[in-house]
């Protein structure tokens, strides 16, 4: 790879690191070719965009971002390194959680998910249990129609008892 095309690569990680707010970083290495690609199957089925990256490529896109807060992903750029991104943030750590049910790998190295920067593996579970926007919405509107219906029940339940008396 000559200068101008990992010039060009770390401006094309930029753009990619700028547009996302959920943005993971996994250690695929020792899977086979075949885990490999059911893992970005996986991935792709799921809408989870994924590429392996050089270290020294990423770590100059990190340090070109935006946002500065991602320079605290830099520690985990170590080893083979694969980028995630996701429209839902939970989508990548569930990915890679149910992947592991069959194999050790991938491991998680680092994640930055709506502003906050987690690092290591030990952060997989609280990021797989993350609830996506519109599970919130839903619980929120579940909230919301939860007393309406009980006041409706009870007005339904009073109705019926005044049926019965007449």
């Amino acid at each position: 790879m000559n200068k101008s095309e990992k010039t060009e690569m770390i401006n094309q990680l930029v753009e990619k690191l700028n547009a996302n707010t959920k943005i993971y970083l996994a250690d695929c290495s020792t899977l086979t070719v075949e885990k490999v690609n059911a893992f970005r199957r996986s991935c792709f089925e799921k809408k989870v965009s994924i590429t392996v990256v050089k270290n020294t490529l990423l770590k100059k896109a990190i340090e070109r971002a935006n946002d500065s807060k991602l320079a605290e992903l830099i520690p985990a750029l170590k080893g083979e390194t694969a980028l995630m991104f996701s429209e839902t943030s939970n989508a990548p750590a569930k990915l890679i959680r149910d992947f592991r049910k069959k194999d050790s790998k991938p491991a998680l190295k680092g994640a930055y998910v709506e502003e906050t920067i987690y690092l290591g593996d030990n952060n997989l579970e609280s990021l797989a249990s993350l609830k996506s926007k519109n599970e919130l919405i839903a619980d929120v509107i579940f909230l919301l129609q939860s007393p309406i219906s009980r006041v409706i029940g009870g007005l339904e339940n009073k109705k019926g008892g005044e049926d019965a008396a007449a």
